[in-house]
C-alpha cells in the first residue's frame, strides 16, 4: 500500500515536460482529455502558453517518494484572457480599492471552457490529494503575494470540497447535448419539438442546396493536409470576429498532427471540392468536445450544419453520450443542447476585496439557476423539464 497523499512532498514544475507523459496521464485516467499530458505540453511547446504571454506554467504535483500521486495544471497569471470564467470586473473594483489584482494563479486549462477534474490522483487518494493541493494553493498565493487562486470548470465535487475549506464558489452554465440512445439522426430530429424540427430539416436542405458537402475524419483518417487548413480557417476566423483572439499559432496544429491526432476529430465542410469551413473537435471515451471553428465564406446554415448537425451525426454513429460544443451561443438551445451547470471555486487572499466578490456571488448565483430554470422550461426538446440538483 502506498504512503497516503497528505504527507507527499510538493514539487512546483515550470512546465508538464518535467514529468513523463506516463506517470502525469496515469492520474488522468479516464477524465478530461485536455488535462492529458499531451494537450498540455503541445500548448506549452507551441509557444501558447509561455510567460511572455501572460501564462507562466506553476504546476503542482504531489509525490511519495518518486512516484506523482497528485497534480494540478497551474499558471501565474498577468491578464485574465483566455479563461471563460470573466472575472474583469473583480480586477476593475480591485483596482478602485487600491488593490493589485494580477499577478494570479489560475488553475485551468488555457483557453479550455470544458468541465473536467482539475486535481488529478489516483480514486483512492483524491480526497487527499483535493486537500493538499488546495493548501498548497494557499500557500502559494499567501507566499508569493498573489491576489487569489481560481479553480475553473472543475468538477462538482471538487468544487464542494474547495468551498468547505472557505473558496468562494462560482456558477455558470454551458449548452450540451446529451444522446438518450438513438440509433439515426432521424431520432434525433423526431426528439425535437415539431417548429425546431422543421428548422433543422430546412437548414440542412438548403445549404445542401448551394452544392456543399460535409465529411467527417477522426483519428488516422484525417488527412495531414487538413491540419494547416485548420490553422487557416481558425485563424482568417477568428481574425474577422469583433472579440476574436487568436491564442494558437501555426505550430499548435503541427504538434497536433503529431501528438494528439488520436483524439481528433475534423468536420470539414467543400464546394466544389475546394474546403469552405471546418471546426476542430476532440473526442474521449463517450464524449465529443467542440473546440475550433473556421469558414472562408459567408453561407446561411453553414455554422450549424458543420458545428452542431454533423457532429450530432457523428456522435450518434459512434455511440457517444454527449457532445459538448464549447462557451456560449443560445441558438444551441433552439437546437436540442440544455443547459448545464459550470462551477469554479475562488481564493482570494485581500479580505476587502474577498467581502466584495462574496458579495457578487450571493447575488449570480440564484441568478444563474433561474436562468437554467427558465431554460429548462423552453427545452426544444419533446419531454419533461429534467430532473436537477439545486445550485
Amino acid at each position: 500500500m502506498h504512503a497516503p497523499a497528505r504527507v507527499s512532498r510538493l514539487r512546483v514544475l515550470g512546465g508538464v515536460g518535467e514529468v513523463s507523459r506516463d506517470a502525469w496521464d496515469r492520474l488522468v485516467g479516464s477524465g478530461s482529455p485536455f488535462v492529458e499530458w499531451s494537450w498540455l505540453a503541445t500548448l506549452e511547446d507551441s509557444g501558447a502558453v509561455v510567460e511572455a504571454r501572460g501564462w507562466h506554467p506553476h504546476h503542482l504535483t504531489l509525490w511519495d517518494a518518486d512516484r506523482l500521486v497528485g497534480a494540478c495544471p497551474a499558471y501565474v497569471k498577468s491578464h485574465s484572457d483566455g479563461e471563460f470564467v470573466f472575472d474583469h470586473g473583480w480586477a476593475a473594483g480591485a483596482a478602485r480599492a487600491g488593490i493589485a489584482y494580477y499577478p494570479k494563479l489560475l488553475v485551468a486549462v488555457p483557453f479550455t471552457p470544458v468541465t473536467g477534474e482539475r486535481f488529478l490522483a489516483d480514486e483512492a487518494e483524491r480526497a487527499a490529494v483535493v486537500d493538499g493541493l488546495a493548501e498548497a494553493l494557499e500557500e502559494t498565493c499567501r507566499r508569493e503575494r498573489l491576489s487569489s487562486v481560481h479553480v475553473n470548470f472543475c468538477s462538482a465535487h471538487e468544487a464542494a470540497a474547495l468551498a468547505r475549506r472557505g473558496w468562494l464558489r462560482r456558477a455558470g452554465y454551458q449548452y450540451h447535448w446529451t444522446n438518450p440512445g438513438f440509433r439515426s439522426f432521424e431520432d434525433y430530429l423526431a426528439s425535437l419539438r415539431s417548429k425546431r424540427r422543421n428548422q433543422v430539416r430546412r437548414e440542412r436542405r438548403e445549404l445542401a442546396a448551394h452544392g456543399v458537402e460535409i465529411a467527417v475524419y477522426a483519428g488516422d483518417d484525417i488527412p495531414d493536409a487538413l491540419f494547416p487548413c485548420m490553422f487557416e480557417l481558425y485563424r482568417r476566423t477568428v481574425a474577422e470576429l469583433p472579440w476574436g483572439r487568436q491564442y494558437l499559432e501555426r505550430r499548435f496544429f503541427t504538434l497536433a498532427r503529431e501528438r494528439l491526432r488520436h483524439r481528433l476529430c475534423f468536420v470539414v465542410a467543400r464546394q466544389a471540392g475546394e474546403v469552405i469551413a471546418g471546426t476542430f473537435n476532440v473526442e474521449k471515451d463517450d464524449t465529443l468536445y467542440g473546440r475550433y471553428w473556421g469558414t472562408l465564406r459567408s453561407l446561411r446554415h453553414l455554422h450549424f450544419n458543420v458545428c452542431y448537425y454533423a457532429a450530432i451525426e457523428y456522435a450518434i454513429a459512434r455511440g457517444l453520450a454527449r457532445f459538448e460544443p464549447g462557451a456560449g451561443g443560445d441558438f444551441k438551445h433552439l437546437r436540442g443542447f440544455d443547459a448545464q451547470p459550470t462551477e469554479s471555486v475562488h481564493f482570494v487572499r485581500d479580505p476587502r476585496l474577498r467581502a466584495a466578490v462574496a458579495e457578487f456571488l450571493a447575488r449570480e448565483r440564484p441568478a444563474v439557476a433561474r436562468e437554467i430554470e427558465w431554460l429548462d422550461e423552453r427545452t426544444a426538446l419533446r419531454r419533461d423539464r429534467p430532473e436537477r440538483e439545486p445550485l
